[in-house]
């Protein structure tokens, strides 16, 4: 409303404006509407400026250099929408050629199922198995050592047998050589009696203190053991591990058909991805707009000259207009400048100089311009204002807030046969909920073209690309699968003998508390250092002679055996008393230990033979998922690539941007709305400028005639009708006074 009301009233200025023109100027052809070239005395009036022409300068040159760079834009903008077209394919291909990724990765790890399905199986079985072999390859070993500590038990007490038999014979021949000593005749002496005495009842303790043939024999238990050690455990033992760390082999060589029939599956897979990437309308869609586009381009490129040309004289024409605006305003200026510099306060209207007449004559020449231009002028305003603000508003505003999009969707507005005209047009149903808006939108966000143009009503992906449809062939074959361990035996009925027969030999039945008693004894009753010393002390005091050095001799003789025999002697006991203890903790809950590791191997036995599918057919699914992940997870990056990513349409977007609100709006409307903008200012302000410009013409130009004076002398200050510039002589003949010329200055 207010667009129309604006142009009514530029039109009645058009129509107007002319009238008052030809009125004007016959009205001053009249000696009327200041046409007279006489002036009654008054102050001067204000001055206008009008700055309304810049604008009109700014807005041509600016519309004149965004048409030169119309070209680039458009350049720009086809090269994104080639590109777009171009790398459409290439995109396709890509995500295609990545099955080929996706496959090898797939194959490794059928290549591979020795470790990962085959070792996933071992690893489940790990903690069931191999503690009891431990046990196992542990008793064998436990075996062997018992083995090796009854025998050095064995042989150590022989050997403190005869240690102690040589031990007892030499206390014995000390002991009768002492006796021997106490026999000579002074012994009888009263004096050396007592201590003769003593020393004779000292040799009762000169014995050995060991008794070890009380103690029971090993030979038995030796023997059973040797028994026990006939049949190799620990290499029974070894084969079981053996058997064990077998099942990914076995897994492998049981797998090599279900493995070989997998990978066929997945060649198919492949050739069908290959197939829908060639059967969705993506690229048909594309190359129909390939043509539109070759043709507008063509367009474009043929009829940017022509409208390069036309824009040159449409520069020129506005020129021209801004021109005449300029000429006004200078006839203003010049006149205003010169009135200005050439105005005399003191000089009476007919007696105005050069300089002032001319400033007035250039106020009246701007007067006259813009009588004959300014009704053009605004007709100029009138039909650039129509279109610049109509297309400002219905186009530019609309297409910013999108209301233009919605208007285009309305319903049967475009073709009145079709609801929605956009799917009309891309798939041939009207019916689809496709509108521009939603496009625009689309594109905005750079989203693909097939989620943009909702392409799965004419080719729907997610039927055709089915994963569980793909991904369920590989499942189903690896439900299939079938893996026969069940052979593996950790322990065969030799070795559970062999435990057994160990657990029956005896040696946690030894009487360990009568050899550690018996070995925890001196080997002597009394300190032979001790009885040496005491007997060495007791012969000193007995007189000099054979009887002290006897039992001196025999004093050093104990000695000699306490290093000689008893030391060693000791060490051996302490050796093999070690050992005893050594040997009960070995064989303490022999039984209980031996029937517990049987029972471990019966359970992990049964497990591998009876209980083992399970933990075969969890690995399995396991297994099967990870291959068939990694083909979910491509189908689904396939799809989304699909759906979203490939041919990004943000370049259609930029180009409609690029059309409407850069070059429409922003390169024509806003230059042209400027224009008029200045332009029609410039002329609006024409009206008072004429008015200011007349009315000032009379204090610049120089009169034909001047307001004359009378009645001075009686103090009535007066004029009547003008005259030519002579005074009649009566009223010179008296000159006025300062008072009066004041008081008629003020009148003025």
């Amino acid at each position: 409303m207010g667009i129309i009301i604006c142009a009514i009233l530029g039109l009645l200025f058009v129509i107007l404006m002319p009238l008052v023109g030809l009125c004007f100027g016959l009205c001053r052809c009249c000696n009327r509407c200041g046409g007279e070239m006489h002036q009654r005395q008054k102050r001067n009036g204000p001055c206008l400026r009008n700055t309304g022409v810049i604008y009109g300068f700014v807005a041509n040159h600016h519309l004149t250099t965004q048409m030169g760079r119309s070209r680039k834009l458009a350049d720009s903008n086809f090269k994104d929408l080639r590109t777009l077209l171009n790398v459409t394919p290439e995109q396709i291909n890509y995500v295609t050629g990545q099955y080929t990724t996706t496959k090898k990765k797939a194959f490794s790890d059928l290549d591979n199922i020795k470790a990962l399905l085959g070792g996933g199986i071992h690893k489940q079985l790990k903690p069931k198995v191999v503690p009891v072999l431990d046990d196992i390859k542990a008793m064998a070993e436990a075996i062997r050592e018992t083995k090796e500590a009854l025998m050095n038990v064995n042989i150590t007490l022989n050997e403190i047998k005869n240690s102690t038999a040589h031990l007892n014979a030499s206390l014995s021949a000390v002991k009768k050589d002492v006796e021997q000593s106490l026999s000579d005749p002074l012994c009888s002496v009263h004096s050396v009696s007592a201590t003769c005495n003593d020393i004779r009842r000292s040799l009762s303790q000169l014995d050995d203190n060991i008794n070890l043939d009380q103690l029971p024999s090993l030979d038995q238990q030796i023997n059973n053991v040797n028994d026990v050690l006939r049949v190799d455990l620990s290499s029974l033992v070894q084969e079981g591990y053996k058997s064990f760390n077998g099942i990914p082999e076995m897994v492998q060589n049981q797998t090599t058909d279900v493995i070989s029939g997998i990978k066929s599956t997945l060649n198919s897979i492949g050739s069908d991805i290959t197939n829908i990437s060639e059967q969705i309308p993506i690229q048909d869609k594309l190359a129909n707009f390939m043509a539109y586009i070759n043709d507008t381009e063509t367009f474009i490129h043929h009829k940017l000259p022509t409208l390069e040309e036309y824009d040159s004289y449409r520069w020129l024409g506005c020129l021209t207009v801004c021109g005449v605006l300029t000429l006004i305003v200078a006839f203003y200026c010049l006149g205003l400048l010169c009135g200005t510099c050439g105005y005399d306060q003191s000089a009476t209207p007919t007696k105005r100089g050069c300089l002032s007449n001319t400033g007035g004559v250039f106020l009246m020449a701007g007067v006259g311009v813009s009588f004959l231009f300014c009704w053009l002028l605004m007709t100029i305003v009138v039909l650039t204002f129509v279109v610049g603000g109509n297309v400002e508003k219905l186009v530019c505003e609309s297409y910013g807030n999108r209301k233009l999009f919605q208007i285009l969707d309305t319903p049967y507005l475009l073709n009145e046969n079709w609801k929605y005209y956009l799917s009309g047009m891309v798939f041939n149903n009207p019916d689809i909920n496709l509108t521009f808006e939603q496009v625009y939108s689309d594109c905005k966000e750079n989203k693909g073209i097939y989620a943009t143009l909702k392409l799965e009503n004419s080719y729907n992906i997610s039927e055709h690309l089915n994963i569980q449809e793909h991904t369920g062939n590989i499942s189903s074959n690896f439900e299939n699968m079938t893996i026969n361990i069940g052979d593996i035996i950790l322990l065969d009925e030799a070795g559970k003998g062999s435990l057994r027969n160990f657990s029956s030999s005896g040696i946690d039945r030894i009487d360990y508390n009568a050899f550690l008693a018996e070995t925890g004894k001196t080997p002597t009753k009394v300190n032979l250092l001790s009885f040496a010393d005491d007997l060495e002390a007791k012969a000193n005091h007995l007189p000099t002679g054979n009887l002290q050095e006897s039992l001196k001799r025999n004093a050093q003789t104990v000695r000699m055996i306490h290093r000689g025999q008893v030391i060693p002697l000791e060490q051996s006991m302490r050796t093999v008393h070690q050992n005893i203890k050594e040997l009960r903790s070995k064989s303490s809950g022999l039984g209980a230990r031996v029937a517990n590791i049987l029972s471990s191997l019966d359970s992990a036995q049964d497990f591998l033979t009876n209980r083992i599918s399970s933990v075969i057919v969890e690995e399995s699914k396991k297994y099967g998922k990870t291959i068939v992940g990694y083909f979910e997870h491509y189908l689904q990056w396939v799809k989304i690539s699909i759906t979203e990513h490939i041919a990004a349409c943000k370049p259609v977007a930029t180009a409609l941007d690029s059309a409407v609100d850069v070059f429409l709006c922003r390169y024509i409307i806003d230059p042209m709305n400027l224009f008029w903008f200045g332009i029609g200012k410039a002329t609006i302000f024409l009206l008072p400028a004429i008015i200011f410009a007349v009315k000032l013409a009379k204090y610049y130009r120089r009169m034909d005639s001047e307001d004359v004076y009378d009645d001075l002398e009686n103090g009535y200050i007066g004029f009547h009708g003008h005259h030519p510039t002579h005074i009649r002589p009566q009223l010179l003949e008296k000159k006025p006074s300062l008072q009066e010329f004041a008081e008629f200055s003020d009148v003025i």
